[in-house]
């Protein structure tokens, strides 16, 4: 196997970090006080831009340097972040996603633009009293001035310049908290024949005149404090030194001053006359304050880098198929056991399916995730779109520790795209509208998912207006999808919903208004082998659920006989097996079964699937449900429980609708696997008819 590309490693990083990064903006706008938040957003930032650098992206460094630099007075608290200011800086970090993923799509002017109006937004709130006050100040006379500060002494490990991370850039980042003087020590550079080019032998003596805290200093080094010593000692009451020179050797080395061009890193101050510092006694009187940082033990290394791995969902995908093929090879070796009398035989192959069965599971274990990754993405759908609609919505998820299939929630993500647009540009109404009714004036999305036995059930929840049904049956009759006056409950009304091409916006809009939402939605949920609900309640909101099988690869299902066929149906989906009665074998024009009191309706898979041959005598009855809705299968024979490898069906079977994949049985041959969501919906049709043929 070949080793990743190293920029795609980068670029699988830096989606992480903008995820972060745009959760903490988010955030930002709701908590602007929360200096969590503010520093949250500055470390992705700094890692993304010393990443960057360190992988070639050197426009990605330039501009992230300057999206910090701009920002930085928020990090000081100088300024609150304002919702307009959120937004540019939303579009900063798209702008930075755009420059990893496709530099060829970008602009520099876009950049430009954005960094120019991130600028305007900072350098709005400087306080306009700032001019005159500086104006009208009296010239500070050389008197000499007392300034707070800190001793530091660098160290570096010898390989930080091999991973990426510049001692001078610290050096930098430093000298923004205030003027720094700085020394290089040179005592263990070697002779040129014997220095490594990648190797770092340089310390630094740093005398830093600035009123911070330690935890400032600590935020410039804090990417490199496992490859470091930092050695911090306060300086109290040091006179401030004069502007030239700028740096001053100890005194106790005058002739390495002598020799040593001294190295200037200054911060840009207001230029201000100050007398030449005397060196005073305080060396000796200082009390060292110790923030060193030991190099972890290599075995304390070894263990936080096997703590998780980063490995390639098509290996995933890979491993998922064999450890398929695996278990229809477990299937084979099971049914040639049961069919022979060897006893040793039997108990290989009843713990070779012990062991498949641990293995498939744990499979299955590790293509799960969290469904709260894929909630996230839709923090800043909602927020752009309140802002385009000028409809403020609250956004609240739970279920996010839900786990599902990978492959599940990459095609789950376009379906809540449609239906949260839907619920902001239908669902809730504008401010106005929501103030007349007595509601609040921000709207509601909730998100939630939540385990239902096998399966995952994902609803969107708006309190919004609900659906018109009124509107929806009108333009159903427009359309001619129903006859006028048809009698038609309102969830079947509701259905029309998810036909294509059907809408009920007024107008045509860049979110709405072209029918082309809900009925990808649904193909796709169907797809998925889920199925979709709707309920409303006028003038207080919609539910939309959708119920998701956990994994498309490996389901539990129910092997069947009719005739001379064998079918898998979903063991999700099934609520319970009865006999077919004598009473309800007489019933054949009506098709209905009597359970507990409840009328369900019921299918003949035989007259279905257009067996052959005579039925059996005792025929079994197979209820299995979708929502709220009930139907009955009836098969010939219930052969019992198996596991399903699910393979695709080839495209010279897309029009047979009933079945939603196939499997390999032990014996080795073919079993498909009925789709339970188009057997619902066929037998609500044949309900339909059958009440418009006794109505007639």
């Amino acid at each position: 196997m070949s080793a990743m590309d190293p920029t795609e490693i980068f670029r699988q990083e830096a989606s992480e970090l903008f995820e972060v990064l745009e959760g903490a903006l988010l955030d930002l706008g709701q908590r602007p006080d929360d200096r969590e938040l503010v520093d949250s957003a500055f470390r992705a930032l700094h890692t993304i831009k010393g990443s960057g650098a360190m992988f070639g992206f050197d426009k990605v460094a330039s501009f992230t340097h300057e999206f910090e630099t701009a920002f930085d007075r928020v990090r000081k608290g100088e300024i609150r972040p304002t919702q307009e200011l959120i937004s540019v800086a939303l579009a900063a970090k798209d702008y930075i996603r755009a420059l990893i993923e496709d530099p060829q799509s970008t602009d520099d002017i876009i950049g430009e633009a954005i960094l120019d109006d991130l600028k305007r937004f900072v350098s709005s709130d400087l306080p306009a009293a700032l001019p005159v006050e500086l104006a009208e100040a009296p010239p500070i006379t050389p008197v000499e001035s007392k300034q707070a500060g800190w001793h530091l002494f660098l160290e570096f490990e010898s390989h930080i310049l091999r991973n990426g991370s510049n001692p001078l850039d610290l050096l930098e980042d430093l000298c923004k908290l205030g003027p720094c003087f700085v020394v290089p020590i040179t005592d263990g550079v070697p002779f040129l024949d014997e220095m490594e080019p990648e190797d770092c032998y340089l310390k630094w003596d740093v005398k830093l005149h600035a009123a911070c805290d330690k935890a400032a200093i600590d935020d410039v080094f804090m990417f490199v404090s496992d490859e470091m010593k930092l050695t911090l000692s306060p300086l109290e009451h040091v006179e401030a030194p004069a502007p030239a020179p700028l740096f001053q050797l100890a005194d106790e080395e005058p002739a390495l001053a002598a020799e040593m061009p001294a190295l200037a890193v200054e911060a840009p101050v207001v230029e201000q006359p100050v007398a030449k510092a005397e060196p005073g006694p305080q060396a000796k009187a200082e009390v060292k304050v110790e923030a060193r940082v030991e190099p972890k033990t290599e075995a304390k290394r070894d263990d936080r880098g096997i703590a998780t791995v980063r490995v390639q969902a098509e290996r995933l995908d890979e491993l998922m198929d064999r450890v398929g093929e695996l278990v229809i090879a477990q299937a084979r070796l099971t049914q040639l056991a049961s069919a022979g009398s060897d006893l040793s035989i039997k108990m290989i192959a009843e713990e070779i399916e012990r062991l498949a069965s641990s293995l498939r599971d744990t499979t299955m274990g590790a293509r799960m995730v969290p469904i709260g990754s894929l909630f996230g993405r839709f923090r800043r759908l909602i927020h752009d779109l309140s802002r385009d609609l000028s409809k403020p919505v609250e956004f609240v998820t739970s279920g996010e520790d839900t786990e599902l299939d990978k492959t599940m929630i990459e095609c789950l993500a376009d379906p809540l795209v449609h239906l949260i647009r839907n619920a902001i540009d239908h669902g809730i109404e504008d401010t106005a509208t929501r103030a007349a009714n007595g509601k609040t004036e921000q709207g509601r999305i909730e998100l939630a998912a939540v385990h239902s036995g096998a399966q995952v059930l994902v609803t969107v929840k708006d309190n919004g207006g609900g659906l018109n049904t009124a509107r929806i049956r009108a333009k159903a009759e427009e359309q001619g999808l129903i006859a006028a006056g048809a009698v038609l409950s309102d969830h079947e009304i509701h259905q029309f919903l998810f036909h294509p091409g059907f809408s009920t916006a007024q107008t045509i809009s860049a979110l709405s208004g072209r029918g082309v939402g809900m009925d990808v939605v649904k193909r796709t949920i169907e797809n998925m082998r889920g199925s979709i609900d709707l309920s409303t309640r006028p003038g207080q909101g919609t539910t939309v659920t959708l119920r998701l099988p956990l994994t498309l690869a490996i389901i539990e299902g129910l092997l069947i006989r009719v005739g001379e066929g064998r079918y898998i149906i979903p063991l999700s989906a099934v609520e319970e097996c009865i006999e077919l009665t004598a009473e309800d074998e007489r019933s054949r024009g009506r098709n209905f079964l009597n359970v507990r009191g409840n009328l369900v309706p019921f299918l003949r898979l035989r007259e279905l699937m257009s067996s052959s041959g005579t039925p059996d005598r005792h025929q079994k009855t197979i209820i299995i449900s979708t929502g709220e809705t009930h139907v009955g299968l009836v098969a010939d024979q219930i052969i019992g429980n198996h596991q399903t490898v699910i393979k695709s069906l080839s495209k010279l079977h897309s029009d047979v609708t009933i079945f939603s994949g196939a499997t390999i049985l032990g014996d080795g041959t073919a079993a498909l696997i009925l789709d339970v969501a188009q057997l619902v919906t066929l037998a609500q049709s044949k309900v339909e008819k059958q009440h418009i043929s006794e109505a007639a």
